[in-house]
């Protein structure tokens, strides 16, 4: 069978075209690959340091050995690819189906990973993990072994929302960042039963407050905006409001708008800084595209998407509260399924994948401390070295199947010199790996081919490396 057989031909022919030497090809991506990965991380290093508001101490002593060692993890990723892709090749005397993408990256990602700090081993677990379960299931639509379900992404949201929000209702349903994250988006008033909300914390204000507020009020305010106010807060407190309900400042009505309105303007505001960076680029260059930033359409997908999450959840579980005239954990798990829905305003198959992986693996330490599942000591690292080499055949033999923004990061990660593999050999294997990739020509040195005949560029030609 052609996926089963291999070819002969030399690392040069398939894999680093740009250069016959294996050595100076691991140089090239090395350098290449330790440049971009001190760039990406000396940022986001010091941005998380600023938004932790790091000491001193922190900034003198620990930021730059922290930068280093995760630029160390990136660069060995990406340079110990290449080499172990060539050794493959001297091994076998050529390449299989599996060993240029998966063969090559398997040790490369294992390596890689134990450089990295163990408190980022999960995170990059979690991440890889998502995306090779995505991979996987676009692999197996082109190959006709599944059917995707139309809004197939919404129905798996729902379904991870239901269980997640059952979670955070429950005593000890969930803990670290998901539980602050959910409290954050939702709100503590959702939370009767754990034991550190009580009553009090969602009370009115003191009295002072209360005063120096109305006081503020009357010297700042006209008088038109004090009696809106006046008049809204009364339309809050005197619409219906369930006894076994815990938001004792508002009735079920204006809770569930307050929610919609205060995460809408969440998610308007993060879309907008996301293309800050961007809109400064083209402030000079293109300066009409700057009311872009406020007025696009994605803004208002993503605050659509939270706002409506948060006021459904909040709605359908003030009226099961009314139907049935309790207060239930198990009220969670509709509101949960039904705020799904709102996955319809933002569509991201990114985020629904990253939800599920993230409850599969709240699930499975649930699971560990109750005594029901076996723990691996070293399971993160195996996960992301197998997820990892996953993601890199597919780019290596079925780069329509990888997530884009995954495919530009290796773009980047290697200056482009991922792309100037010569795919059109690795046809053979049935996976179409030149799909994307029509047209290039390698530019070959004649006296490195192992199999003579191949195309190769006049002399003096060169190619461009992004």
């Amino acid at each position: 069978m052609a996926a089963l057989s291999k070819i002969p031909h030399s690392c040069h022919e398939v894999g680093h075209t740009w250069d016959p030497s294996c050595v100076q090809a691991a140089v090239d991506v090395t350098s290449g690959a330790l440049e971009v990965s001190f760039k990406i991380y000396a940022l986001l290093y010091l941005i998380a340091a600023v938004l932790r508001r790091k000491k001193k101490d922190y900034y003198l002593k620990r930021l730059l050995p922290e930068i280093l060692q995760s630029t160390s993890f990136l660069t060995a990723n990406g340079g110990l690819y290449i080499v172990f892709f060539c050794i493959l090749r001297k091994l076998f005397g050529g390449f299989y189906s599996w060993s240029s993408g998966f063969g090559a990256a398997l040790p490369a990602s294992y390596l890689a990973i134990l450089l990295e700090r163990k408190s980022r081993r999960g995170l990059l677990t979690i991440y890889m993990a998502n995306l090779a379960s995505e991979t996987l299931f676009r692999m197996a639509v082109t190959r006709g072994f599944i059917r995707p379900i139309k809004h197939g992404e919404v129905l798996l949201f729902s379904i991870t929302a239901s269980v997640f929000m059952f979670l955070f209702r429950s005593n000890d349903g969930l803990k670290g960042f998901a539980f602050s994250a959910l409290k954050f988006i939702i709100g503590k008033e959702e939370i009767p039963s754990h034991p550190n909300t009580s009553d009090a914390a969602v009370t009115s204000p003191p009295e002072h407050l209360e005063a120096s507020a109305e006081e503020r009020l009357s010297l700042r305010r006209t008088a038109l905006i004090t009696y809106t106010r006046g008049l809204l807060k009364t339309l809050c407190k005197r619409g219906p409001r369930h006894r076994c309900c815990k938001h004792y400042q508002d009735n079920c009505i204006s809770y569930c708008v307050k929610g919609f309105v205060r995460m809408f303007s969440v998610g308007y505001l993060i879309q907008c800084c996301l293309k800050v960076p961007s809109a400064f680029r083209q402030m000079f260059s293109k300066p009409s595209r700057l009311p872009s930033v406020f007025y696009n359409k994605e803004n208002f997908q993503l605050a659509a998407f939270l706002g409506s999450f948060v006021s459904i959840y909040k709605g359908t579980s003030c009226l099961l509260r009314w139907v049935r005239n309790i207060d239930d954990e198990l009220h969670a798990l509709i509101a949960g399924f039904l705020a799904g829905i709102s996955m319809f305003f933002y569509k991201s198959t990114s985020i629904t994948m990253y939800l599920f992986s993230k409850l599969v693996e709240t699930m499975y330490f649930k699971g560990i401390e109750a005594g029901h599942f076996p723990y691996f000591p070293h399971a993160d690292t195996l996960i992301y070295a197998v997820s990892t080499a996953i993601c890199f055949q597919a780019a290596v033999m079925e780069v329509q199947n990888l997530r884009p923004s995954y495919w530009k990061f290796l773009l980047r990660l290697t200056k482009g010199r991922f792309a100037l593999m010569n795919r059109e050999l690795l046809d053979v294997f049935g996976t179409q790996a030149s799909m994307n990739f029509k047209g290039f020509v390698p530019k070959l040195d004649p006296r490195h081919l192992a199999v003579p005949g191949l195309t190769v560029l006049p002399p003096g030609s060169d190619i461009h490396i992004g």
